[in-house]
């Protein structure tokens, strides 16, 4: 994503690509209510992109802090699998 993108994404800035990640994230919301999986599908990819960018801008790395967080178990209750009430 970096290579493709961040460029355009410096040039927009981060709060407009903010935006277009909640954008993305109403067009998912729309395909989930749809049940229309092939639009789902189309959507998660285009949210975990835009995230990436964002990512990017503020030069995190999403492997690393991704696996810090979800190593092996929730990071709520600490068990596998979760067995938290709110979530």
């Amino acid at each position: 994503m970096k290579k493709l993108y961040f460029s355009k994404d410096l040039n927009r800035g981060k709060e407009r690509t903010v935006l277009r990640l909640v954008e993305e994230l109403g067009e998912l919301s729309e395909a989930v209510l749809l049940k229309n999986n092939d639009k789902i599908s189309e959507e998660i990819a285009d949210v975990i992109a835009w995230t990436l960018s964002i990512a990017n801008l503020y030069e995190i790395d999403v492997d690393e802090t991704f696996n810090l967080k979800y190593k092996d178990v929730c990071p709520e209750c600490n068990k596998c699998p979760c067995v938290c009430e709110s979530i």
